[in-house]
């Protein structure tokens, strides 16, 4: 064979795996969880994943392990495209049917909560990388029992308590306003999170306490703690043994990457948000982006796959061709 045709084949066969490895690393991509009120996993998050301090969150951990607390930004379902009623069962919501994250979806009176009252109130929503969308936050109506599963009657669907499409996310929040009707005692703020760029949604359950002490356990003469979201050094500290997605965190650059580079493959010069593909550079995702441009950077590697495969082939045919054609 000659060189020209051996080193064609080389670089055929070396980039088939590598395609095919980017393909097969596509991360999952996650981005947020409500803040304020904080939601149950950022609550459990900023207790210790490894040794949490409210019994709710131990029991969460028993559960459902120490990851889910690790992974506080990633309650999510990739193709939800609005059909949240539809992917979410009865007594799973606060995990949005991600076994995962199933001890969040414990039913329990004891979970630390917010202290809020009726009125006028400002949401934060903690996001680790931005995306257009709208938000949407339903309160759970008079007479919801923390104690049993959370269902979807449980929420007063029909009235969302804010409503907020396209917020500026700035310091790492997305903050917008709402109202909060006329409550008592303990309640729940269900928060979705509906990308327009993207068919992906996020999901997070805030408990909270109308009027009362927001930490107090009814069955227990030692009180809970209060809410409290995770400081930026625990979400920071925390970030290495996460599985999901932290670039962007406490970024309002509409450029930063909503997809990690694949561990097995080299950074180019420009850093993290970009991967270098057969010599070209490209961005994987960018705020207010193409939510599908993930899927189409790995069909991009599977072409490139198929493309060596079928290199490679024709490289080989010829030099059989071609050897048939010098022995006779």
């Amino acid at each position: 064979m000659p060189a020209r045709r051996r080193t064609a084949a080389v670089a055929a066969v070396g980039l088939a795996p590598i395609a095919l490895t980017a393909l097969a690393s596509a991360p999952a991509s996650a981005h947020g969880s409500m803040g304020d009120p904080v939601s149950r996993v950022s609550q459990c998050y900023a207790e210790g994943p490894e040794s949490p301090r409210s019994d709710a969150c131990r029991a969460a951990v028993a559960a459902g392990g120490t990851q889910a607390l690790y992974d506080w930004n990633g309650i999510r379902i990739g193709d939800a495209n609005g059909r949240h009623q539809e992917l979410i069962p009865d007594g799973r919501l606060c995990s949005a049917n991600n076994d995962e994250f199933k001890g969040l979806d414990l039913a329990r009176a004891d979970w630390p909560a917010t202290s809020v009252s009726s009125g006028s109130y400002t949401f934060k929503y903690r996001v680790t990388a931005p995306h257009k969308g709208t938000f949407k936050v339903y309160v759970t109506k008079p007479g919801y029992d923390p104690a049993q599963p959370l269902a979807w009657d449980d929420l007063d669907l029909s009235n969302p308590v804010a409503t907020a499409t396209d917020p500026v996310a700035s310091g790492g929040f997305y903050t917008f306003s709402g109202t909060l009707p006329e409550r008592s005692g303990k309640q729940l703020l269900y928060a979705v999170w509906q990308r327009s760029d993207s068919p992906e949604a996020f999901y997070s359950c805030s408990d909270v306490t109308f009027g009362g002490d927001s930490g107090a356990a009814a069955s227990s003469s030692a009180p809970t703690p209060s809410a409290s979201a995770p400081s930026e050094e625990q979400i920071e500290d925390g970030a290495g043994q996460s599985t999901v997605e932290h670039h962007g965190h406490g970024d309002d650059d509409a450029s930063t990457s909503a997809e990690p580079v694949a561990e097995t493959e080299s950074l180019p010069a420009g850093g993290a948000n970009d991967v270098q593909v057969a010599g070209t550079s490209q961005n994987l995702a960018e705020t207010g982006g193409d939510g599908s441009t993930p899927y189409l950077a790995m069909g991009g590697a599977a072409t490139l796959a198929a493309g060596a495969a079928i290199l490679f082939g024709s490289v080989r045919r010829r030099a059989v061709n071609g050897g048939a054609r010098h022995g006779r």
